[in-house]
């Protein structure tokens, strides 16, 4: 079964001659443990692609299935239930917020979701620890740099139990060797099972997924894998 499915989702921002036709029945099914990268030109709809996939908006028609569960049969307080629980997303804003630390960001989703506090923080401690920033984590956003608070939205969205990942250029903000850090992130978690998404302009980590879809103009224009998928999982410098 998989764990996202979007079935002919269309979305319309806006009436009459302001009507802009975001995307147009976009079919996309995403199977547990695969990673999948949606390319396409700036205004082809990659990121109302991931904020319809996410819950965070409605299409204007078709149907999004999030763990075989239709999202438009489930109440707002499902809706959040399931997001906090199932889904991790990394913004383009990050979205951190600004009175925690690095590791309090972090582990916030675990603790609302009733994990111990000790246990949360150990695991945000950890996730922090995999992306170079253990010595950030007492730090708040506003001490850290744009690549650091990309980093560690991108732990903040990988810990714990999460069935779904949807990232937003998750390494627009990195160099080449934390961008390098944060797709190998990525790759372990959908090792675990989780089922993720990339928004990306980067050729170079879309390398790093499973199938790449294309978007243009609102509509899947192809889909294709990456040369040698099998290569995905080895050691050592990427192409």
């Amino acid at each position: 079964m998989s764990v996202l499915e979007l079935r002919a989702v269309s979305k319309v921002y806006g009436e009459g001659p302001a009507q802009v036709q975001a995307l147009r029945g976009v079919s996309l099914a995403v199977e547990a443990g695969a990673l999948v990268a949606v390319m396409g030109p700036s205004g082809s709809g990659k990121s109302t692609l991931l904020t319809i996939a996410g819950s965070l908006e409605d299409p204007t028609s078709g149907e999004v299935l999030v763990g075989g569960s239709a999202l438009a049969g489930m109440s707002r307080n499902e809706r959040a239930r399931l997001r906090r629980r199932s889904i991790g997303y990394v913004f383009q804003d990050f979205n951190l917020l600004a009175g925690l630390t690095a590791a309090e960001n972090v582990a916030l989703p675990l603790e609302l979701d009733g994990v111990g506090a000790g246990k949360a923080r150990t695991a945000g401690l950890a996730a922090l620890a995999e992306l170079g920033l253990a010595d950030r984590a007492a730090r708040f956003p506003d001490e850290l740099s744009g690549g650091e608070r990309q980093r560690v939205a991108i732990a903040r969205a990988v810990v714990g139990e999460r069935r779904l990942l949807l990232a937003d250029e998750p390494s627009g903000a990195l160099d080449s060797v934390n961008g390098e850090a944060v797709i190998r992130l990525v790759r372990a978690a959908c090792q675990r099972g989780v089922a993720g998404v990339i928004v990306t302009h980067d050729a170079q980590l879309a390398s790093w997924a499973d199938r790449v879809v294309f978007l243009r103009d609102g509509r899947v224009a192809d889909q294709t894998a990456p040369p040698n998928p099998e290569s995905l999982l080895a050691p050592g410098p990427r192409p």
